[in-house]
């Protein structure tokens, strides 16, 4: 069964950057839905007991349309606001340190030229969707979008996303109205570099 992350922190404990009723809206009922949806579409495509990130790259497996876009669409959603709401934390956690830190000034021309242009790039995304920090497999770090709930995964990049904003409306439009750059560019104020890390020299790890 896929267990949706259950979140370690009260759902009001990221404001003012993101208030409580998002959080149970976001992280209670769109979450839920998602994690929900999937798990019954897993188990009538027969891929219940294999990971989310095979089932999104071998999605071409599916012959049934309509159960292929739905696992695409929700494994997708179940996904994404895994890796989102992980990589969140109360009062943020410093700035990117050690080997990520080094990537970063090398791949992408330091962390505020990094954020500069994922911040630009969420607020590039047109309609609902995701910008994204991912690692390549030579190691390297990359910015990208995604529309709705697609992911490196189901686009078969062959990257491996440690990072994401949510830029669908439900992420932000209780609280910040059609303002998408003022949630965007509050984000980075929650972020948890010290989880982002864990998962970069996860993968890097992998890939060596």
């Amino acid at each position: 069964m896929f267990m949706q992350y259950e979140l370690p922190f009260e759902v009001d404990a990221l404001e003012p950057v993101i208030d409580r009723e998002t959080v149970k809206v976001h992280h209670g009922k769109h979450h839920v839905t998602y994690t929900m949806t999937f798990n019954t579409l897993a188990e009538k495509a027969g891929m219940q007991d294999r990971d989310v990130t095979e089932i999104l790259k071998d999605l071409d497996s599916v012959d049934d349309e309509q159960l292929r876009t739905g696992l695409r669409n929700n494994g997708g959603g179940f996904f994404n606001h895994n890796l989102y709401f992980e990589m969140l934390t109360p009062g943020g956690k410093a700035l990117p340190g050690g080997k990520l830190a080094d990537r970063i000034n090398e791949d992408l021309g330091g962390f505020y030229k990094m954020k500069e242009d994922m911040t630009l790039m969420a607020l590039g995304q047109f309609g609902s969707g995701w910008a994204w920090l991912s690692v390549t497999h030579e190691g390297r770090l990359v910015i990208s979008k995604t529309l709705n709930q697609d992911n490196d995964y189901s686009l078969k990049t062959g990257n491996v996303p440690i990072f994401t904003i949510d830029v669908w409306e439900h992420a932000y439009y209780l609280k910040y109205k059609n303002l998408r750059a003022d949630y965007v560019n509050a984000i980075w104020d929650i972020v948890d570099w010290e989880a982002v890390e864990k998962r970069f020299l996860s993968v890097v790890k992998d890939y060596s």
